[in-house]
């Protein structure tokens, strides 16, 4: 594995020999903008590995995604390899539907710690709950970053992360999304602990989530992408943009539905994804991810 290899896969240019804030900061917007964050190996018939080397040769090497467990695995040893502190951290995410957080862990993230600050990193959330910039860890104060307003919330040593969401512009309606997301103002994203982790007490988890039938990641194929202004999907056969902050406080979301023919090219064009194997796209689920 080589940093100067992953520096080239994020298109990243800048200097790295000074492990702060702004390096941190400008290596992890380039690479939301440049990884995506994908389950599309569940719906091509291969598995999701959580060895480092596999994952640094699908994500560097491959050009392709990841989830939560790819992305930040990977961002903990680019930073390691800089000189960063980081600390492997798990958490529940929260499920509107039930309105209830996951049973068990089921979402890696990284606490990065630079002048006795800590912060959050997380690369690997996707969509539009995706953060854009390190996060400081402090209860109760609004960050505001690019795709709207994020803060933590603590209550007895559980730390809690919402965004809080900005009204929707939909011009093709007849795709939109449901009433009851439309009229959300604040979204729970998920709970967490500073119990350290490590990769293998993922494991299990991982395995649950590719293979279980009432797993999102088996009912829906996902793939999401960071970009200049905003954020774009693809689930299913739902190709939805979204450009944040289009005019008055208002996000500018346009859906469209592709025919079969035209996912191959989409994933190339949209988020420069060649896929080795047949996909078979999928989306059963209910879940809102916006």
């Amino acid at each position: 594995m080589d940093i100067k290899e992953y520096f080239t896969r994020i298109s990243y240019r800048g200097s790295y020999d000074k492990p702060d804030l702004a390096t941190l900061t400008d290596i992890f917007q380039h690479h939301v903008r440049a990884v995506p964050f994908e389950n599309l190996s569940i719906h091509c018939g291969e598995s999701i590995e959580l060895d480092l080397e596999v994952t640094y040769n699908k994500i560097v090497r491959k050009k392709r995604g990841g989830w939560c467990m790819e992305n930040n695995n990977l961002l903990s040893w680019v930073l390691k390899t800089l000189g960063y502190n980081v600390t492997l951290l798990g958490s529940k995410v929260y499920v509107p539907e039930y309105d209830a957080y996951a049973d068990e862990i089921d979402h890696l993230l990284l606490k990065v710690v630079l002048d006795d600050k800590s912060y959050i990193v997380d690369g690997g959330f996707g969509m539009a709950y995706q953060m854009w910039q390190p996060m400081e860890l402090i209860s109760g104060t609004d960050q505001l970053q690019t795709p709207g307003v994020f803060r933590f919330l603590e209550e007895s040593g559980v730390w809690y992360l919402e965004k809080v969401k900005r009204k929707q512009w939909v011009p093709n309606q007849s795709v939109s999304t449901c009433h009851n997301v439309e009229k959300e103002v604040c979204r729970r994203v998920y709970l967490f602990t500073l119990q350290p982790r490590d990769i293998e007490e993922f494991r299990s988890r991982n395995a649950h989530l590719q293979t279980a039938p009432d797993s999102l990641f088996v009912t829906k194929s996902i793939c999401s992408l960071q970009t200049a202004d905003g954020v774009r999907a693809l689930v299913g056969w739902k190709l939805t943009e979204i450009k944040y902050n289009y005019k008055d406080n208002m996000d500018l979301v346009e859906i469209r539905i592709l025919a079969d023919e035209e996912i191959e090219k989409t994933l190339k064009e949209k988020f420069n994804i060649t896929l080795d194997k047949k996909f078979v796209p999928i989306n059963i689920s209910r879940l809102s991810l916006f």
